[in-house]
This record gives C-alpha cells, structure tokens and sequence, in this order.
C-alpha cells in the first residue's frame, strides 16, 4: 500500500504542531484546524505562522480531501472532533483518534465514524510526544489498526496492534495513568508539606532507601513540573481515568483526587520558572497558593 498523502489534522495544539511539522518533512500534504484559530493571537493561529500546513476554515473543510484524518484536541472534545469530521470525511479514510479519554468515549467516537462510513483506528500515546516526536510508542487498536499502521509507517510514525477491540488500548493508558499522575500528585503535595517543615531533604533520602530509582531530588523536580506546565491537560486526563475506573466498577477515589491536585498544580503554573531548583520552586508554590488565600479572605 501507498503512503498517506493527504493528511488533516484536527487539533492544533502540542501534538498536532509535532505531527505536522514531521509528516510535512515526510513529503505529505497537510490541512489543519483548530478552533482557536479564530483567534490570530492564540497558539495554534501562530504555529499555523511557521509550520506550512493548510489552515482550514472548519473541521469539515479540513477533512475533505484527507486520507488520513487525526483527531488532537482535548479530552472534552473528543466526540464533538468526531461529529464535527464525520459528514464531510470521504469514503473510507481512515480516522485516527489519539485522544486521552475512556473506553467508552472511544466506542463512542468510533460509532459516529464508523457510520460515516470512515475507518476508526484507536491510538493510546504511551510516551510524552516532545522527545520521539511522530515516533513514540503508541498502542493501536480496532480492526482498522494493521492498514492504517502500513500505510503510516512510511509518513514516519510507528505503533503496536495491539487489539482489534476499540477501548482496550486506551484502558491501558488510562489505568497507567492513574498510577503516574497520581505519583507526580503525590510528590507534589508531599514536598509541598515537607517544605513547609524544612524536611523535605530528609523525606527524600528516605524514598532513595526505600525506592531506589537515582537521584530522587532530580525526580521529584521533574514529577512537579510536569504538573506545573501540563497540570490543565494532565486533570482533563485523569478525569477521562476515573472515568475508566468507574467504567469497570470501581470507584476512582484516589484518581479524582490526583485530577484536583493537577488543577491545583496548573492554577500555580508561574513556579515552572524555578523548575531546575526543587526549594525555590516550592517556595514559589506555597507563596503563590499564600497570596491566593489571603486575597480570597480578605
């Protein structure tokens, strides 16, 4: 089977700018939209500036003549991105959904595309995209899966068939989740704490004995950060988690519970500044969260 050559990708933020920038490197034709493109001072509006993709008028306009169409938007709007697509999606196109959200929203997307006589493919990405860009680790479900994956490769993009049933893949990254956000979580109010007590050095010595991982300063500076800069879309994650604990009876306490630490987390997003020093940028932290408190109070 031939390449892709037409590509549309709907979405245009962190994820959909990496895949643009390198399927375009790889020779194909790409045509982008993202609703805040109605706003020229937005993000995507001036990536639009710098990466030569098509800026489409709507998300129909976008998908019309693609091949392939990649839907990466947020979690919220993940079925509005497949309703929006659906009617003007040609016969037979492929519809990669890479989305962080439940088994159920999946079926449900795949449904709607499905219907429209598209091709679903589920994609769970397993890795942060900044580091291996259109190549990291992806697990692919859906009986779409294999014709999509020869004819991506070529494009640059890699991935592991990893079910022919959609939501498994994503239950997979879901559950993940809910075990490394909700460490970063952990750490975070756990250093918050310990610094207010002037024994956060200690704290850390002690996981090193207990899990011995490296240089647990280092990590837990890491695990903070990842909070700080990523913490809206990192909550929009574990919201779509509790979903898939809730969706297999479980009640998602403790995954609840790490989504409003991460919103927590975004709402102090200017301590990032600090994030290659753990004190400083805790103290940034606590004295952003004091001054919210005394201006709530009065």
């Amino acid at each position: 089977m031939s390449a892709f050559s037409h590509v549309a990708l709907i979405g245009f933020g962190e994820v959909g700018q990496t895949l643009g920038a390198d399927i375009l490197a790889a020779g194909a034709q790409v045509c982008a939209y993202d609703i805040l493109f109605d706003r020229s001072d937005s993000a995507p509006s001036r990536a639009a500036q710098t990466i030569s993709v098509r800026r489409a008028a709507s998300a129909a306009d976008a998908v019309r003549d693609a091949e392939l169409v990649i839907s990466a938007v947020t979690a919220a709007a993940d079925l509005d991105a497949a309703r929006s697509a659906a009617p003007a999606l040609a016969r037979g196109a492929f519809y990669l959904d890479l989305n962080s959200v439940s088994p159920a929203v999946k079926q449900a997307a795949a449904q709607i595309i499905e219907k429209a006589g598209g091709r679903y493919v589920e994609a769970a990405v397993m890795t942060p995209i900044a580091s291996k860009r259109i190549a990291s680790a992806t697990l692919l479900g859906g009986p779409h899966a294999s014709a999509y994956l020869d004819r991506a490769r070529p494009l640059g993009f890699t991935g592991e068939i990893f079910s022919k049933i959609i939501g498994q893949a994503s239950a997979a990254k879901m559950c993940r989740s809910v075990i490394i956000k909700g460490i970063e979580a952990l750490v975070s109010e756990s250093m918050l704490a310990a610094r207010r007590y002037g024994v956060e050095k200690e704290v850390l010595h002690s996981l090193s004995d207990l899990l011995p991982v490296g240089d647990w300063e280092k990590l837990a500076r890491y695990l903070i950060s990842r909070g700080l800069e990523h913490g809206a879309r990192r909550a929009q994650e574990m919201r779509e988690a509790a979903r898939t604990v809730e969706e297999a009876g479980i009640e998602p306490l403790m995954s609840m519970a790490t989504a409003a630490r991460q919103d927590w987390s975004a709402a102090h997003r200017d301590a990032f500044v600090h994030a290659d020093d753990l004190a400083r940028m805790l103290d940034a932290m606590r004295e952003d969260a004091d001054r919210e408190t005394i201006a709530k109070t009065g």
